[in-house]
């Protein structure tokens, strides 16, 4: 068997780590599976644990009951340790960035891998993974604190970038530029002045100061009115199924990949 494509990360994970971005795949591309005969879904780099692979096969179930989970790790021991919590529809295999599974998938999630890489090094997996998805395929990357209360995600298709997602827990940060800690890889190292991610994030700090006196009716009403402000200026997604209030209550914001690219 071919050496696996990448390195062994920490491999830190832990329960409902990654239930914010699972309940934005469900939403958002929850159609796509159930349109998919045989749809597959891999979770690429799951850790030490099979627990959020595990979270992740039985939140899709419930939306798409054909769906197939593949766990791929890196490290043996972690595989070895997954295999026997796999069951019908839900299995663990050696392998990393080349996805070793038997036909390309329909989704492939991969949070918290690709922060050890450099940026070149992101950009070249990232247009390794679009190679290996389905020609409808859709790939979510991206990073989230240790709890899961801070995540930003990008979705990608085929053609590359389309999406930037942030997600926080209320009550989790001070201010929304608290997330640029979590940006992917690609994107991370220009957060500086004269980038549109930078700008970006300015201004939704500037949105969140703005709208601080409807904070006393909750971190909720204030989020949803900084998200309506933002889109005036920006075009963060208003409609469902990335964006508009059912989104934004839940502490999401959605806005196009090319917003924030040079």
């Amino acid at each position: 068997m071919p050496k696996p494509i990448g390195e062994i990360t920490r491999g830190t994970t832990g329960h409902n780590r990654l239930r914010r971005a699972d309940r934005w795949v469900v939403a958002v591309h929850g159609r796509l599976l159930r349109s998919v005969e045989r749809p597959l879904v891999v979770d690429l780099g799951y850790g030490a644990s099979h627990t959020t692979t595990l979270e992740l096969f039985s939140r899709l179930r419930r939306v798409c009951p054909s769906v197939e989970v593949v766990g791929v790790e890196i490290d043996p021991g972690r595989v070895a340790a997954a295999r026997p919590y796999g069951r019908e529809g839900l299995s663990f295999v050696l392998g990393g960035f080349e996805l070793p599974v038997g036909r390309p998938p329909t989704l492939v999630r991969a949070f918290n891998v690709l922060r050890q890489y450099g940026e070149a090094e992101a950009w070249e997996y990232w247009a390794m993974l679009r190679r290996r998805i389905a020609p409808d395929g859709v790939i979510v990357e991206g990073t989230c604190s240790e709890v899961g209360h801070r995540a930003v995600w990008a979705g990608l298709d085929a053609t590359g970038p389309r999406t930037l997602t942030f997600s926080a827990r209320f009550g989790g940060f001070e201010r929304p530029s608290d997330l640029a800690e979590r940006l992917p890889k690609t994107l991370i190292h220009r957060n500086v002045p004269g980038e549109p991610i930078h700008a970006f994030l300015r201004d939704f700090d500037h949105a969140w100061a703005v709208n601080a006196p409807l904070g006393a009716y909750g971190f909720r009403q204030r989020w949803i009115a900084t998200a309506r402000t933002l889109a005036r200026t920006w075009p963060v997604a208003t409609r469902p199924p990335l964006g508009g209030r059912a989104r934004w209550r839940l502490g999401e914001l959605t806005l196009p990949w090319s917003a924030v690219d040079r």
